[in-house]
C-alpha cells in the first residue's frame, strides 16, 4: 500500500498538470462558456453535437447572469466537457490517492492528513469551477480558480515526498537561511508572477471577445500597462533565480539533487520566457497559451519541491530527505 501511495501519488501530480495544460487550451480556444450550465451541459449529461438538438430558445434558456449566452458552437463545447470530465477523473485519483494514504496513518500521520487536505481542497476546487461559470467567467473567479489548482500541487507535492524515504540524500549546504531567504523570495516573485500572468490573460480574453478572436496582432497594443509590467517582472525573476543557483553553486558541498532541481527551475523560467516573448511578437498563438501557462505552474511546484529539499530536517524531522522523482542518484 505505501509504495502504491508513492507511485500513484506521482501519476496523480502529473494528471493535475495535465488539467492544468487542458484549463489553458480551453482558455485559449475561448471555451471557457462552451457549456452555460454545471454540471450538466445544455442540460444534458451527454452535450449535443449540433444545434438541432437544442431548442429554438436555447439562448434565453441558458442565459447567464441575465444575459444571452453566445452561438452554439460544437468544438468549444466539448473542449469545455471534456475539460470537466477531466476534472472528475482528475478527483478520482486523488480519491485513491487519499485511500492508499491510509497505510500511513500510524508510520506518519501527517501524509494521510495532507492527502485528505488535497482531497477536500479538490472538492472546493469543483464547486468553483461551477461558480466561474455561473458568474460568466468573472476574472476575480478564474484567478481564485488558478491559485487553488496551484495550493492542491503544492500539497501533492509535499505528500508524495513526504512518503519517500531512502532513495536520495540531498547533499550538504551551508548558510541555509540565506538560501532559504532567496528561495522564499522566488516563491513569492513566482506566485505573484502567476496572478499577474492571469490579469494580462483576461485582458487578453476580453478584447478577443469583443474582437471575435480576430486580429490577434492587435491584441498586445490593446492590453496596455499590466503586460509591460508583467514582461519586465519576468527578467527581474530570472535574475533572481540565476542568483539562487549562484548561491547553490557557493554553499553546497558537492552538486547533487538540489542543483538538480535549481537547473530544471531555471530552465522553467528561460522556457517561460521565451514562450511570453513568442506570444509578443507571433500575435498570440493559441498554441502558446496553455504551454506558457503550464510552464509557470511546473516552476511554481519546483520551487515548492526545491524549499522542501532545503529544509528537509525540520519539515520532516529526519537527516535525509528524498524526491520522489529519483532514486539513490545524485544528478
Amino acid at each position: 500500500m505505501a509504495r502504491a501511495f508513492r507511485q500513484f501519488g506521482i501519476i496523480t501530480i502529473v494528471a493535475v498538470y495535465l488539467l492544468i495544460l487542458v484549463g489553458g487550451i480551453v482558455r485559449s480556444t475561448g471555451s471557457g462558456m462552451g457549456c452555460p450550465d454545471w454540471p450538466k451541459c445544455f442540460g444534458q449529461w451527454i452535450p449535443p453535437t449540433h444545434i438541432r438538438q437544442l431548442p429554438p430558445d436555447y439562448k434565453t434558456i441558458f442565459k447567464v447572469q441575465g444575459k444571452e449566452i453566445a452561438d452554439f458552437d460544437p468544438f468549444k463545447t466539448w473542449v469545455e466537457y471534456l475539460n470537466r470530465l477531466l476534472g472528475v477523473l482528475i478527483g478520482l485519483c486523488i480519491f485513491i490517492t487519499l485511500l492508499l494514504s491510509v497505510s500511513y496513518f500510524h508510520r506518519d500521520r501527517a501524509v494521510f492528513y495532507l492527502a485528505l487536505l488535497a482531497f477536500l481542497m479538490t472538492g472546493f476546487q469543483g464547486w468553483l469551477g461551477s461558480v466561474v461559470v455561473a458568474t460568466n467567467l468573472a476574472p476575480l473567479m478564474i484567478t481564485l480558480h488558478m491559485v487553488v489548482a496551484l495550493l492542491i500541487v503544492a500539497i501533492l507535492i509535499y505528500a508524495i515526498a513526504r512518503a519517500h524515504t531512502g532513495y536520495v540524500q540531498v547533499e550538504v549546504v551551508q548558510d541555509k537561511s540565506k538560501l532559504n531567504l532567496v528561495l522564499g523570495i522566488c516563491l513569492l516573485m513566482g506566485l505573484s508572477q502567476i496572478v499577474l500572468g492571469t490579469q494580462v490573460r483576461e485582458a487578453i480574453d476580453h478584447i478577443a471577445a469583443q474582437m471575435n478572436y480576430l486580429a490577434r496582432e492587435t491584441w498586445i497594443e490593446q492590453i496596455g500597462i499590466a503586460f509591460y509590467i508583467h514582461r519586465s517582472y519576468s527578467l527581474v525573476i530570472l535574475a533572481v533565480h540565476l542568483y539562487l543557483l549562484f548561491l547553490l553553486h557557493k554553499n553546497v558541498v558537492q552538486v547533487g539533487t538540489l542543483s538538480f532541481w535549481t537547473y530544471i527551475l531555471t530552465g522553467l523560467i528561460i522556457g517561460e520566457i521565451a514562450t511570453g516573448a513568442a506570444m509578443a511578437y507571433l500575435a498570440i498563438p493559441a498554441i502558446l497559451q496553455p504551454v506558457h501557462l503550464l510552464l509557470a505552474s511546473l516552476m511554481f511546484g519546483v520551487q515548492v519541491l526545491l524549499a522542501l529539499l532545503l529544509n528537509g530536517e525540520r519539515v520532516f524531522k529526519m537527516a535525509n530527505f528524498h524526491s520522489s522523482l529519483s532514486t539513490k542518484t545524485n544528478y
